[in-house]
């Protein structure tokens, strides 16, 4: 039987952090600790904990299709690297929706598919005629979205490519592809590279927006300590793509973080 997810969020984080301090600030040995303390530590613990529940609660529903993928995906014995906490979820998977619909994106592009979670999330708000292309290079992971694509009713607008996603943009860029949107969830050193290749390879099409996911790296590009790989990566690409002059964007503390790019016009 699979565990529930761990926190993998600045929020969730700082969350699972109160809440030991206020199971210690229970400890026979702080009695003596100040009363504005424990008030002011409960209020911090209340405030940050309930945020992810309540955001969830008020956003609107994941369709049956979702559910039924998050289930499954949260059932499977991951390894290799991969992991539950991969899956983009009901608030991100509702944000990229909305994203798709406010623009009328028609073609959009996947850069780290793993289960298809936010794949099917955008397709359900395409029009008639419209696709998703999802990138992915784990089977294990494929072989999931692909199962559900089958039985969802918006799954046939998914088109899977296998292998090194570096080649699939170019062999895109080769056939005359240009995606209105870009949600990009691969791995994180590669993060610049991919987004040179867009702009480059001229993947964009007049307007498009690229929705680059986990900028906020469970706050290690900012706080205290050693960051992780991907946690240097991260800060490194949030810094490149700051000082780059071919785009302008906004990071959004949305789960792990969001950030929307788009081309300088």
């Amino acid at each position: 039987m699979s565990t529930g997810p761990r926190p993998v969020t600045p929020v969730g984080i700082a969350a699972e952090l109160l809440a030991g301090v206020v199971e210690r600030l229970g400890d026979p040995g702080l009695a003596d600790a100040p009363d504005d303390v424990r008030r002011d530590v409960a209020r911090a613990h209340a405030l940050v904990a309930g945020l992810d529940d309540y955001v969830a609660r008020t956003t609107s529903p994941a369709s049956s299709d979702l559910d039924a993928l998050e289930q499954r995906t949260r059932e499977v014995p991951w390894g290799g690297g991969l992991e539950q906490e991969m899956l983009s979820g009901h608030v991100e998977g509702a944000f990229l929706r909305m994203l798709v619909a406010v623009t009328g994106a028609r073609q959009v592009l996947e850069i780290g598919m793993f289960t298809g979670y936010a794949a099917l999330a955008m397709a359900e708000a395409l029009p008639a005629g419209g696709r998703v292309v999802a990138c992915e290079v784990d089977e294990q992971a494929a072989a999931v979205a692909r199962e559900a694509f089958a039985s969802a009713a918006a799954g046939e607008r998914v088109e899977v490519r296998m292998g090194d996603a570096q080649q699939t943009l170019r062999d895109l860029a080769g056939a005359g592809d240009r995606f209105d949107l870009v949600f990009l969830d691969a791995d994180k050193a590669g993060y610049a590279a991919y987004v040179d290749a867009l702009l480059d390879l001229d993947l964009l099409a007049d307007g498009a927006l690229v929705c680059v996911d986990n900028t906020l790296m469970q706050g290690e590009p900012w706080a205290a300590g050693a960051p992780s790989t991907n946690g240097r990566a991260i800060a490194d690409f949030n810094e490149r793509l700051a000082a780059d002059p071919r785009v302008e964007q906004v990071l959004l503390p949305v789960r792990d973080g969001v950030t929307l790019v788009r081309r300088v016009p």
